[in-house]
């Protein structure tokens, strides 16, 4: 079955920190909103955008809760849970509070480099132990290692529980190729905020967006637009944020991100190492775009 609902626009949400390092509950609950109003389809919680590695495991259930309570059914929520030791991976889904999550959103291995069979049978066995739909993810830019067309439609296609995969490739050609192979209901979204419209031009079903999380207005419209099949002025809708959107990833993820919305005023700018915040140099340049764009 088709899960219509995670079409379109799922914000990767940010964990907001205060300036001591504690999460910060109550700026994540007005991010949780603005997003919310601003159109998104449905929130992914404790994705890479979270910072999920320098978060302890009581640090994920407090925020998975916040979330699902803040939320209250206003949108669908997917959750991530990856890793790259398959039986702990199904031991931590199999121990985690789903109850009101839609599908869970799963990174390939990484580090490890596993083969194409490794990742096939990696995923099989999660997707028969999880009583939730998989999202798969492909991000080999973080992970090491490029999951193929092959094999993602070769997972859809054995996998009932697999119903969607998030491709941040950034190939084109390999993203066109799971979309002409895939099975009916399966779902591909991308996983690059300034591929979306190429990739739902192409047939694709929506995106897993970071950017949504500073332009929600801006960016839902581009994505309504595309589902619509609007496609050229979905692209020229897309046009005055693709600086910005650009700016966002200079210095990784969620660095820019966490910046933008800091100007705005939605948060402090505050990142757990390794990773810092941005440069003086990125803040005047997306002060700027934000400015003459009028984003915010």
């Amino acid at each position: 079955m088709k899960m219509k609902n995670l079409c379109g626009v799922g914000a990767a949400m940010i964990t907001p920190f205060k300036s001591n390092g504690e999460c910060d509950m109550e700026a994540l609950g007005r991010m949780l909103d603005y997003v919310i109003d601003g159109g998104t389809d449905y929130i992914v919680a404790l994705g890479t955008t979270a910072e999920t590695p320098t978060l302890s495991a009581d640090e994920k259930r407090h925020i998975l809760d916040f979330t699902r309570k803040t939320v209250a059914g206003r949108t669908p929520i997917v959750v991530g849970a990856g890793g790259n030791n398959t039986a702990e991976l199904i031991r931590q889904i199999q121990t985690m509070d789903l109850d009101g999550i839609s599908a869970i959103l799963s990174v390939t291995p990484y580090y490890n480099k596993p083969s194409q069979e490794g990742l096939y049978l990696h995923y099989k066995a999660v997707a028969e132990a999880s009583p939730l739909p998989i999202i798969l993810y492909n991000v080999p830019g973080r992970t090491g290692v490029n999951m193929t067309a092959e094999t993602t439609c070769r997972l859809a296609a054995d996998c009932p529980n697999i119903v969607a995969v998030k491709e941040a490739s950034g190939k084109i050609d390999q993203i066109d190729q799971i979309i002409k192979n895939r099975p009916k209901d399966f779902l591909v979204l991308s996983g690059d905020d300034g591929m979306t419209v190429d990739v739902m031009r192409k047939g694709g079903d929506g995106v897993i967006s970071v950017a949504v999380n500073a332009f929600p207005k801006r960016f839902s419209h581009v994505v309504y637009l595309a589902k619509q099949g609007l496609f050229d002025r979905a692209a020229e809708a897309y046009e005055p944020l693709h600086e910005a959107v650009c700016a966002l990833f200079e210095q990784g993820n969620p660095t820019g991100v966490k910046a933008a919305l800091s100007l705005m005023g939605h948060i402090e700018n505050s990142l757990r190492l390794p990773l810092v915040p941005a440069t003086d140099l990125l803040i005047k340049k997306l002060e700027k775009l934000i400015r003459e764009y009028e984003l915010c």
